[in-house]
C-alpha cells in the first residue's frame, strides 16, 4: 500500500527541543504522524502521514465504551555516525497483531507495519536526539472508532503511530530499584488479555503500583491470577532471575507479555554461555532462594529501561536483598550489549537492527 504524505507548513511546524539532558519520556511528540484506517468491506485504505493532530471521534466510538484499543512501543536510535536505526520492528508488528487478533480487531500488514514506522521516522529524522540514552520512541496504536454503543467489533478502526523523543531513562544513573510482591491484586489470568498488549491491563495495574511507591517501592512484581504463588511480571517488564550462570524466567503460557526485549535478553544469555531456564517460579522458595544466595542477580527488561536491576524484594512484610545488592555481572553485561547494539556500539551478529537513513 503506498503510504501519501500531507506536507505541513513551515510555520506550522512545532519548535524543536533544545537541551536534550531535559527531553523526559513521552511529554514531547513530533509534527508529523501516520494514519491508516481500516473499514468494513474496504479493509485498509488511505494511508497518509499528516500533520500531527487531535482526532475527532463520535462520543459513541466504541474504544470509549468497550476499550478495543492496542498499542506497542519501540525506539529509534541516532548512531554516532548519524545513521538511524530501528530496533526488531517486524517483532513489534508480530506481537502487535497478536494482540489484534485477541481483541477481535483486523490486523495489520506486517509490511505496512514496518515500512509506515520506517517512513513516519526518516521524515522525522531531525528529531532523532543523539545524546547517550536518548531516542525517538516509537508509539504505534490502533483504536475502534465506529459510534456505536453496544459489545461487539468495530466496523471502523485508526491505526496510528506517533513519535516522541525521550530522554535517558536512568537519570540518576544505572541503579538497583526495590520491588515489592503484590499478592493482593493479578494483573491477568490464563485466558485473558494479559499477553495481549492493551491499555485495560496497564489500567488495571496502577492502584497496586501507587499503593507500592508509598511505601517505597519502585515497582511491583505480579503473581499469577490463580494460584497467587508464582512470578510473572514486574511492572511493565518481564522479570528475570540469575542462579549463577543460569538465567530463570516465567514460562509464556497466555497471561505474560511476549517482550521483545526479554526474547533478545534471553538469545544474548545464551550466546554468552549461560543456560537458560523458562519455567515456574514458587514466590516462597525464591524468597528462600534469595535469603541463602542461590540467587545472585534479579532484574527486569522492557523497551523503556532496556534491563533494569533488583536490589531489594518485598514480600508479605518481609524484604531481602539480592545478592550484594548492586548491579550484577550478567545484568550489566546483557544491558550495556543490548544498548551496544542499539547505538550501534557493537556489532548486530542476530540481524535485529534495521537502518532507516
Amino acid at each position: 500500500m503506498e503510504i501519501r504524505v500531507i506536507p505541513i507548513s513551515e510555520g506550522d511546524k512545532k519548535a524543536k527541543y533544545t537541551d536534550e539532558s531535559q527531553l523526559g519520556f513521552g511529554t514531547i511528540f513530533t509534527d508529523y504522524m501516520l494514519l491508516v484506517e481500516w473499514k468494513v468491506n474496504q479493509g485498509w485504505v488511505d494511508a497518509r502521514i499528516k500533520k500531527y493532530e487531535p482526532f475527532q471521534i463520535d462520543p459513541a466510538a466504541l474504544v470509549l465504551h468497550y476499550a478495543q484499543e492496542i498499542f506497542e512501543g519501540l525506539k529509534a536510535y541516532r548512531w554516532e555516525d548519524g545513521t538511524i536505526a530501528l530496533f526488531r520492528p517486524e517483532m513489534n508488528a508480530r506481537r502487535f497483531n497478536h494482540s489484534a487478533e485477541r481483541l477481535c480487531m483486523p490486523e495489520v500488514p506486517e509490511e505496512l507495519f514496518v515500512k509506515g514506522i520506517e517512513q513516519l521516522v526518516a521524515l522525522e529524522s531531525a528529531w532523532v536526539p543523539g545524546s547517550e540514552g536518548t531516542s525517538l520512541y516509537v508509539r504505534p496504536a490502533m483504536i475502534a472508532v465506529e459510534p456505536h454503543v453496544g459489545i461487539k467489533p468495530s466496523d471502523h478502526y485508526y491505526f496510528y503511530v506517533i513519535l516522541s523523543p525521550v530522554g535517558a531513562y536512568y537519570s540518576a544513573g544505572f541503579k538497583p530499584v526495590k520491588i515489592m510482591v503484590e499478592d493482593k491484586y493479578v494483573r491477568a489470568t490464563p485466558g485473558g488479555t494479559g499477553e495481549a498488549k492493551t491499555g485495560g491491563n496497564y489500567a488495571s495495574s496502577l492502584k497496586a503500583g501507587l499503593e507500592a511507591k508509598k511505601k517505597g517501592y519502585d515497582q511491583v512484581l505480579w503473581l499469577d491470577g490463580v494460584h497467587k504463588r508464582y512470578i510473572e511480571e514486574v511492572g511493565s517488564m518481564n522479570m528475570f532471575f540469575a542462579y549463577g550462570d543460569t538465567i530463570v524466567t516465567a514460562p509464556l503460557e497466555g497471561s505474560i507479555l511476549r517482550g521483545i526485549t526479554r526474547d533478545s535478553v534471553l538469545t544474548l544469555a545464551k550466546s554468552f554461555g549461560l543456560k537458560v531456564e523458562e519455567r515456574k517460579i514458587d514466590v516462597n522458595d525464591l524468597m528462600q532462594d534469595l535469603k541463602n544466595g542461590k540467587i545472585t542477580e534479579a532484574f527486569g527488561s522492557g523497551t523503556a529501561a532496556v534491563v533494569t536491576p533488583v536490589g531489594t524484594l518485598c514480600y508479605a512484610g518481609e524484604t531481602v536483598q539480592v545478592g550484594n545488592g548492586g548491579v550484577g555481572k550478567h545484568t550489566q553485561t546483557l544491558y550495556d550489549t543490548l544498548t551496544g547494539i542499539q547505538t550501534g556500539k557493537i556489532e548486530d551478529k542476530f540481524g535485529w537492527i534495521r537502518k532507516v537513513k
